[in-house]
């Protein structure tokens, strides 16, 4: 779903056209129907807001799940052409994790949040997979394939890493002895073991590579090179209790790219991995929703300190702001990947046109918290009447265009209620990184994690 990026930032490509465009076309999202635009109470504490934030976010995953698979919409507007039927693997992973917070919060009774993430278990355990990994989008009634290009009609490993974080986080909370959580634990069990991640080296290639269809083959021809959003799904590989992938797929693929080892300094902030002022800030998060980056380092890195100098590079420049955009300041910040104004992109500080998406600063609690409250109450104290609505806030605006979308995605929906949570908590990454193959993996790969001890 980018726009005109040029090939050396291919990797940055491919989280654009996650959200729904085949090819890679562009598109201008819906607005012919408008958002209800919920009431603003002023005066919340900030824990009280948190508190509506988080669960306004999270109806998007609850009333809005499909009613067959209980899986997220791609989005709350048509995806491309496709209808309603469109449900999204990597955002139903973050969907799983929000229905979690829910229940962990009371917002709905425990008993109702397993029915429904085991109704979404029994439901994958049918749906299509290709050597176990599921493909990016489905129909969210009969689970089968829909094409998200024309030769990407099968096994998306990045997805399915963001739906497996997903749900050992499920398997991990579900812990009683009772039918419902005993099913919930065994189906992500058995699809775990069953998952061939090792299967997209290509036959045994020091190479990892993102997509396979049993129509196109290796056609698409991706490998994952970071330092990108990509990461869980190395660790993941590296996880699995029957198809890991070898340690040296990690040194010699993830780590061997021109966009890899950085250690320039932006605005006094040394970034150790990644694109010139970090790219847009989802790389921080989506890896790493589950995975915690507290005291986690390999020879490459140390993961917390990458996160928080990316996401202070992604808020001095916007304070900066040297583009001169309305709006843009200590309040208003956050430029990353999602609708905008002609269609949908991936901002950053290199790649800027006055577009902010709330997730960015939202889920960057963790790392930023005093900067990204003082954005939330900003989204929600100043601008809410014109970005609050139903699920939270709409998914971008543009004060300089006077534009404000007029959609939401569940991509995009999803960090900001698990990353409020671990802000608050600690949720997710307590569960995540309780899994004991998630520790061997991490071992695997050559990182050091406090969290995994």
């Amino acid at each position: 779903m980018r726009i005109l990026f040029v090939c050396c930032l291919l990797p940055l490509l491919v989280p654009a056209q996650r959200h729904g465009v085949p090819g890679g076309r562009p598109v201008v999202p819906t607005t012919s129907a408008d958002i209800y635009h919920a009431p603003v109470t002023h005066g919340l504490s900030d824990s009280a807001l948190l508190d509506l934030v988080e669960r306004q976010t999270f109806r998007y995953f609850w009333d809005f799940g499909h009613p067959v698979s209980g899986l997220a919409r791609e989005r709350s507007n048509n995806t491309f052409d496709y209808g309603d039927e469109v449900v999204t693997t990597g955002g139903s992973g973050f969907g799983i994790m929000a229905i979690i917070a829910a229940a962990d919060r009371g917002w709905v009774p425990r008993d109702s949040a397993a029915a429904r993430i085991d109704k979404i278990v029994h439901f994958l355990w049918k749906a299509d997979s290709y050597h176990g990994i599921f493909p990016h989008w489905m129909n969210g009634a009969t689970g089968k394939t829909i094409p998200f290009s024309r030769k990407d009609d099968g096994a998306d490993l990045v997805e399915t890493a963001y739906m497996f974080q997903g749900l050992l986080c499920a398997r991990q909370y579900f812990d009683r002895d009772d039918r419902v959580e005993r099913s919930i634990r065994d189906h992500i069990s058995w699809m775990w073991d069953q998952a061939e991640w090792n299967w997209h080296t290509r036959g045994g290639l020091d190479l990892l590579y993102w997509h396979w269809s049993p129509n196109n083959g290796w056609a698409m021809n991706f490998e994952l090179r970071g330092y990108n959003e990509c990461l869980i799904a190395y660790v993941l590989s590296a996880s699995s209790p029957t198809y890991a992938i070898d340690p040296n797929v990690y040194h010699r693929c993830w780590a061997q790219s021109d966009h890899f080892l950085n250690g320039k300094e932006y605005y006094g902030f040394k970034l150790p991995l990644g694109f010139d002022y970090g790219g847009p800030l989802f790389f921080t998060q989506y890896s790493f929703l589950g995975l915690d980056p507290h005291g986690l380092e390999d020879r490459y890195a140390n993961y917390w300190t990458q996160n928080y100098d990316h996401s202070m590079i992604n808020y001095t420049y916007c304070v900066k702001n040297p583009g001169g955009f309305k709006g843009y300041g200590p309040d208003c910040w956050g430029l990353t990947a999602g609708d905008t104004f002609d269609g949908y992109d991936a901002y950053s500080p290199t790649n800027d046109a006055g577009t902010i998406t709330p997730t960015a600063a939202l889920a960057s609690f963790p790392y930023t918290p005093k900067q990204s409250m003082a954005a939330l109450r900003h989204f929600y104290d100043d601008l809410g009447d014109k970005i609050w609505g139903q699920y939270g806030f709409v998914d971008a605006f543009n004060l300089t265009r006077d534009w404000y979308a007029h959609s939401y995605l569940a991509i995009d929906e999803g960090p900001i209620v698990v990353m409020i949570e671990n802000y608050r908590s600690g949720l997710f990454w307590r569960l995540f990184m309780s899994c004991p193959e998630v520790h061997r993996g991490l071992e695997r790969l050559g990182f050091r994690s406090v969290a995994a001890h």
